[in-house]
């Protein structure tokens, strides 16, 4: 497979685990998108850097905000890493973070950098602004205005 063709492929199924796992809830196409010995390089605070730790928190993002869901900016792939810079959307009906549903609709922007080898995510490493979403939620104060 070319380097062009390896980087479409991995594309696809970043897009498909954005699409259909994260913004739909279908976790039996989580089990067949992750890798058993998936990494995940920057784990949320709490979670661990395995499969487990990320489906834990799929299922935490999906329990907290039902509707939740993604808007995919772009994408770039270099060979089997692919970048996707993309918004994060839901509604806040379940804890999250330990601040009880509040019924306030957030939004989020996430930059994640995710290895596929054969068809299955095998890395990940990422930055989600999570600051923006306490401040969403009324944990933290907004920033005054200048």
């Amino acid at each position: 497979m070319s380097g062009n063709s390896v980087s479409e492929a991995a594309k696809a199924v970043i897009r498909r685990n954005t699409d259909e796992v994260q913004s739909k809830g279908n976790f039996d196409l989580f089990e067949e998108l992750f890798a058993d010995d998936f990494v995940d390089h920057t784990p949320q605070p709490g979670g661990t850097p395995d499969k487990g730790g990320a489906r834990k928190l799929y299922h935490a993002l999906r329990a907290a905000f039902p509707d939740f869901h993604a808007t995919i900016h772009w994408q770039t792939a270099d060979g089997d890493v692919v970048t996707t810079f993309k918004t994060y959307h839901g509604t806040h009906q379940g804890p999250f973070l330990g601040i009880p549903a509040t019924g306030r609709k957030i939004q989020f922007e996430t930059v994640d950098a995710m290895r596929v080898q054969n068809g299955k995510i095998t890395e990940h490493w990422g930055v989600a602004n999570l600051f923006s979403v306490m401040q969403q939620l009324g944990a933290l104060p907004p920033f005054p205005k200048a």
